[in-house]
C-alpha cells in the first residue's frame, strides 16, 4: 500500500511539473519572471541582473541560501537600491496560517511564519565584500512548541522532550554572515576564490534551504525531509572556503554540528567541530546540480553521544514562462548515525506561477527512526501535498495573497493505531511578500 501511495503521489507531482508549461501557455525568455510591471524601478528585473554576485563572476540570480546555488534563470524578488558603492537588497515575507492536522496525533493551531533578509555588497580592495542578515519573529509568532505537522521530527521544545509531529520555529537570528571573494585574474573566466563566515550561517551541505527555492517558496509546510537535506541552514558557527570557475563551484566548511537549542532568541557559542564538502554545477541557465557530504558532531541535543554523517544529491530545474515561472526540485538525503543505522529521504517538489496564480506540490518518502521517540525503530512513511495561492494584490513593491494546501500522509500498519489510516491535513493562509 505504501509503495502504491508513493507511486501515485510522485506521478501527481510529475503531472504538475509536465503540465506547468501548458498552464502558463508559452515560454518567454525576454524578462525575469516574477518582476512584471517593475521595469522602471530600482528593484526591476534589469537592475537585479546588474547586481553583482557575491562569490564570483556569474548572474546574481544564481545565489540562494548560504553559499548554495540555484539555476541562473530562477526568479529573485526584493527591493534593490544603490547607496554610493554599496548595492543593497531587502526581501522577506509574513504568513498567517490556520493549521489543521487530522488523526489521533493531529492538532490545530493559528500562527505566523515570517522572515526578513537584508543584503549589502561593495568592491573592497582586490575583491568584493558581502554582508547578509536574516531574522525571524517565529520564536514569538510560533512559539517553542512549534506548529502541528504530522510525521515531522527534529530538535526539542524544552530541552528534555523531542518534537514529534511538530515543526520547530526558526531562530530570531537565522543568518549573520559575511563573504569576501577575489578574482583569480583579469578575465572572468579565470574564476575566483571566496570565504564565507557566519554566526549563524549555513555550511556547504545540501541543496538551497526550502524557503529559498522557488519550488518550495510558497508552500507553508516544512518538508519532512528537512533534517536529511537542509537542516544545517541555521548553524551557530560556519567558515567556508570555496573556488568558482564558470559553472563549477568547489567548497568546504567547518562548522558547529549541534542544531539550535530550545532558546530561539540567543546566539549560541560556536564549537566548529564538524565539516562538510560540496560540489555545485550549473551546466545551463535552467539547471543547478549539487552533491555534498558532511560529518555532524552530536547534532541532536537529546542524543549527545550520537554523531551523523550526511550525504545529499539534488537537481533543480527552472524554466521562465510567459508571466510566470516553473521550477522542480528532486533531492535525496541520507543520515548515517554513529552509533546507529542509516535512513534515507526522497523529495520531489514543483511549483508553477502564472500572473496572480501559483500552483505547488510536494511528494516525500522517508525512513524515520524518531516517530515514537528516540527508540531507534525505523518506519517508512510518505506524504503528498498540493496547494494553490492567489495574489489578491500584486504591486511593484509587494504581493499579498491567500492560499490553501492539503496533504495526505501514508504510514505503515504498525503506526495506524497512532496516526489513523492515511490522515488528511490542511492549512489556510494569508501571505505578504516583498
Amino acid at each position: 500500500m505504501t509503495r502504491v501511495f508513493w507511486n501515485r503521489g510522485a506521478a501527481a507531482l510529475l503531472a504538475l511539473a509536465l503540465a506547468a508549461p501548458v498552464w502558463a501557455q508559452h515560454e518567454d525568455m525576454q524578462g525575469m519572471p516574477g518582476m512584471e510591471g517593475m521595469e522602471g524601478m530600482d528593484h526591476s528585473a534589469h537592475s537585479m541582473h546588474e547586481m553583482h554576485a557575491l562569490l564570483g563572476s556569474y548572474p546574481m540570480t544564481r545565489e540562494a541560501s548560504g553559499t548554495s546555488w540555484q539555476p541562473d534563470s530562477a526568479p529573485h524578488s526584493g527591493l534593490h537600491q544603490m547607496a554610493g558603492p554599496w548595492e543593497l537588497m531587502l526581501h522577506g515575507y509574513a504568513t498567517v496560517l490556520y493549521d489543521r492536522q487530522d488523526g489521533p496525533r493531529g492538532d490545530t493551531k493559528t500562527f505566523s511564519e515570517n522572515m526578513l533578509m537584508g543584503m549589502a555588497n561593495r568592491p573592497l580592495g582586490p575583491g568584493r565584500l558581502g554582508l547578509r542578515a536574516m531574522i525571524s519573529a517565529e520564536p514569538w509568532t510560533i512559539g517553542r512548541s512549534g506548529y502541528p505537522l504530522l510525521l515531522q521530527t527534529g530538535e526539542t521544545a524544552n530541552g528534555h522532550d523531542p518534537l514529534v509531529d511538530r515543526q520547530h520555529p526558526h531562530d530570531l537570528f537565522m543568518e549573520l554572515a559575511g563573504t569576501y571573494s577575489v578574482p583569480l585574474g583579469a578575465d572572468p573566466a579565470d574564476g575566483s576564490v571566496f570565504v564565507y563566515l557566519g554566526l549563524p550561517g549555513e555550511p556547504a551541505l545540501g541543496p538551497p534551504a526550502f524557503m529559498h527555492r522557488f519550488s518550495g517558496l510558497e508552500n507553508p509546510e516544512a518538508p519532512l525531509s528537512h533534517h536529511w537535506l537542509d537542516s544545517t541552514h541555521i548553524t551557530f558557527g560556519v567558515a567556508t572556503l570555496g573556488w568558482v570557475r564558470g559553472p563549477l563551484k568547489l567548497e568546504g566548511s567547518v562548522f558547529t554540528g549541534r542544531e539550535p537549542d530550545q532558546n530561539r532568541t540567543d546566539i549560541e557559542s560556536p564549537k566548529m567541530d564538524s565539516w562538510s564538502a560540496r560540489v555545485s554545477f550549473n551546466p545551463a541557465p535552467e539547471w543547478a546540480l549539487q552533491a555534498s557530504y558532511g560529518h555532524l558532531n552530536s547534532p541532536e541535543q537529546l542524543e549527545p553521544e550520537v554523531d551523523t554523517d550526511r550525504a545529499t544529491l539534488s537537481a533543480v530545474y527552472n524554466r521562465p514562462l510567459a508571466g510566470g515561472n516553473w521550477q522542480t526540485t528532486l533531492a535525496w538525503g541520507r543520515n548515517m548515525r554513529s552509533p546507529g543505522g542509516s535512513t534515507d529521504a526522497w523529495l520531489l517538489e514543483s511549483a508553477v506561477s502564472h500572473g496572480r496564480h501559483t500552483l505547488f506540490g510536494r511528494a516525500e518518502r522517508l525512513q524515520n527512526d524518531e516517530l515514537m521517540g528516540h527508540t531507534g525503530e525505523v518506519f517508512t512513511v510518505g506524504k503528498v501535498s498540493l496547494g494553490y495561492l492567489y495574489d489578491v494584490v500584486a504591486t511593484d513593491t509587494f504581493k499579498t495573497g491567500v492560499g490553501l494546501v492539503g496533504s495526505v500522509a501514508e504510514v505503515p500498519s504498525a503506526l495506524k493505531d497512532a496516526y489513523g489510516d492515511q490522515p488528511l491535513s490542511w492549512m489556510g493562509f494569508f501571505r505578504v511578500r516583498i
